[in-house]
């Protein structure tokens, strides 16, 4: 009995995300899809151990338990190395080409600073990123202006301040509040060693949760209205941050999908960064996207810093002619109208 309750429940938790719902504790079944698929895997084989497998009950449940178990297991196998990559590896043709990305939430109440820098000095980005910075950090943070000298700052003491550090020329830095009047996003062109430009803008949408927002709505306009806005761009471009939601989410899938933009961690990894401290809560919270202009050079989950993310750090490389060789998700009519309903929502 205890294995049929089990097995009903971890069913519930995987088919809620298909309600379309905005409420929190909906959405928030779109997070765990690889703990759920464990969970499934194990359940179902000690059913398999210790059930009578004459009974047509016992068979049924253990039917429906490998069935839950392949519908994760779609949503989270492009994640890992046995599916295709979705971005080719780089052909390392010109390195004044090529942009590296270091993306940290530090976590505002986080103060060891010293690991943060460390990490930035080990890895040597040309842009960095970070999320949750308030004054204080934005004090100890202004020390990297002797390599990064060009600059966005947001300080906020809402766990929403946003700053940029980079190395690279940015043009025509804004800070914009797209959606809340109290979470920043940023966009900037950045111009590569050999000149080209790249726009790039810098996101983290309040998650749906029971201390944020009680539903969606805000994340996934502001995602969709990024996605919207980049989608009939010609030029390269970029857009990374904590995204508070997961790579394998409806909601990002139709981001991609709208914008038309590639994700490097399929066929390549899950590089979760939340939580850093309980792996057993852990999934891929902060992304970078890309248009097809880039190909792949790093992508790496950075080491523990006493913030509750792990940091980020993709380095790409701007191909002229491989836009034309690589694809991504296609969007139908059906996920233009959602699309654009989410954007709507909060205006309602």
């Amino acid at each position: 009995m205890a294995f049929t309750v089990l097995t009903l429940l971890l069913m519930t938790f995987t088919l809620a995300p298909l309600f379309r719902s905005e409420i929190w504790w909906i959405r928030d079944w779109d997070f765990p899809r690889l703990q759920l698929f464990i969970a499934t895997i194990v359940l179902v084989v000690a059913e398999l151990i210790v059930w009578d497998l004459s009974a047509t009950r016992n068979l049924i449940i253990i039917l429906l338990g490998v069935s839950g178990a392949l519908y994760l297991g779609w949503w989270i196998l492009p994640y890992t190395w046995l599916y295709k990559k979705e971005v080719e590896d780089s052909l390392d043709i010109n390195p004044k080409n090529r942009i590296r990305i270091m993306v940290a939430n530090v976590l505002i109440t986080n103060k060891n600073v010293d690991k943060l820098l460390t990490l930035i000095h080990e890895n040597d980005p040309d842009i960095m990123v970070t999320l949750e910075t308030n004054i204080w950090w934005q004090k100890k943070l202004d020390v990297l202006e002797d390599v990064y000298p060009f600059t966005i700052k947001c300080p906020l003491e809402n766990t929403y301040g946003m700053h940029v550090y980079s190395r690279y020329v940015l043009l025509d830095p804004k800070i914009s509040f797209l959606i809340e009047d109290d979470v920043p996003s940023m966009s900037a062109k950045a111009v590569l060693p050999s000149g080209e430009k790249v726009l790039i803008y810098f996101l983290h949408p309040s998650p749906p949760s029971p201390t944020e927002n009680e539903t969606s709505i805000e994340r996934d306009a502001e995602l969709l209205l990024i996605a919207k806005e980049v989608k009939e761009l010609e030029e390269p471009v970029i857009v990374t941050g904590d995204m508070n939601d997961v790579a394998w989410s409806y909601t990002t899938r139709l981001f991609r999908k709208i914008s038309k933009m590639l994700d490097p961690r399929v066929g390549r990894g899950m590089f979760s960064t939340y939580h850093a401290e309980y792996p057993i809560i852990r999934w891929p919270l902060d992304h970078l996207f890309h248009s097809r202009h880039f190909t792949v050079v790093q992508v790496k989950r950075l080491p523990y810093f006493y913030s509750d993310h792990f940091p980020f750090l993709i380095e790409l490389e701007l191909i002229k002619g491989i836009e034309k060789v690589q694809d991504g998700l296609k969007a139908s009519h059906e996920d233009e109208q959602v699309a654009e309903e989410k954007i709507n929502k909060p205006n309602e």
